[in-house]
């Protein structure tokens, strides 16, 4: 290569550099897209639009929430994966569409590799509830009545390969249980048998339980967690009932597609960060039941590190276990 090539080179990529970092300095000019890959009114569509509308001020670009829902969130994430880089299209997912959905879709896209991160968001609980009547007054007891009666009980399972459905699958791993899984197609029906005394139990998003625990037309058997929920002190976690290892979070992150400039990813995790760090916003979501991950685990490489540990710890589980579709 001659000098002349070489300064024409050196030039060339200089002005694209340029042309990237002018981009990124204008960045938002126009509104922004969040695609939510779940029906309106549910937890990840909720955490959707209170930081959608916080961000908005920051950025001084309105923010549109969009809900594709179906096939566990990966329409969604599809879509997203497919769309130009450059910061207008964004995805917000959860455990079970960009965890638990690369374990049993055959995707055209990676859950991980074909996005980049922008921030850890939200997250809260997994309980597992059981019908009014239910002969069993804790998860010991439960325990005990379904070894007692090894497949007669119901439990409910919503969405093949959700954080539910596999807390399910894990609880009867680890407890050696027989019971029937009865699948549903969301949580609005799971809990409608669970009221009507059809199923016997479930593994359910703990926000979406509680006031029905509170009003005593469930009970609040265990929670899939490390510690116990700072929305529900007395429920124990499922380790403290004598099942060990049953710990999985229903985690919330933000992405967008691959190739998207490292400056515009800033300017979004700066964003997030300024939205946590309102004190109302951090009310909202702890009157929600949410937990806000500390400050150095809102970065884009701790959502790449925490998302990247629950693929390597729930794949081989779920491989293992055969879940897939059909």
């Amino acid at each position: 290569m001659t000098s002349l090539h070489r300064v024409l080179q050196y030039a060339v990529t200089a002005l694209i550099a340029s042309m990237g970092a002018a981009k990124a300095q204008d960045y938002p000019s126009r509104p922004i897209t969040i695609v939510v890959g779940f029906a309106p009114g549910g937890p990840t569509d909720i955490l959707a639009r209170i930081l959608a509308d916080r961000m908005k001020a920051s950025l001084g670009q309105p923010i549109i929430v969009e809900n594709m829902a179906g096939a566990g969130g990966t329409l969604a994430g599809g879509r997203v994966a497919r769309a130009k880089p450059d910061g207008y299209t964004l995805n917000i997912g959860n455990w079970s569409s960009n965890v638990g959905a690369g374990a049993i879709y055959s995707l055209h896209y990676h859950v991980m590799d074909d996005f980049d991160p922008v921030a850890r968001l939200t997250s809260s609980y997994v309980l597992i509830v059981g019908r009014k009547g239910l002969p069993a007054n804790n998860l010991k007891e439960l325990v005990a009545w379904l070894k007692a009666n090894p497949g007669k009980a119901t439990a409910g399972s919503i969405g093949v390969g959700s954080a539910g459905h596999v807390c399910i699958i894990d609880f009867q791993n680890k407890t050696g249980t027989q019971f029937l899984i009865v699948p549903y197609q969301g949580a609005v029906p799971a809990m409608q048998d669970l009221l009507a005394g059809r199923i016997d139990f479930t593994c359910q998003e703990a926000t979406q339980t509680l006031p029905y625990v509170q009003s005593g037309q469930i009970e609040a058997l265990g929670v899939a967690a490390q510690q116990r929920w700072f929305a529900a002190p007395d429920v124990p976690t499922i380790e403290e009932a004598g099942v060990s290892g049953v710990n999985i979070a229903f985690w919330n992150g933000l992405w967008a597609p691959k190739g998207t400039p490292k400056a515009i990813i800033a300017k979004l995790n700066g964003a997030v960060l300024e939205a946590f760090g309102d004190p109302a916003i951090e009310r909202r979501f702890a009157d929600l039941g949410h937990l806000i991950p500390p400050r150095d685990q809102l970065t884009p490489d701790a959502l790449a590190a925490y998302q990247k540990a629950e693929l390597e710890k729930w794949w081989p589980i779920m491989k293992a276990a055969g879940i897939r579709m059909n």
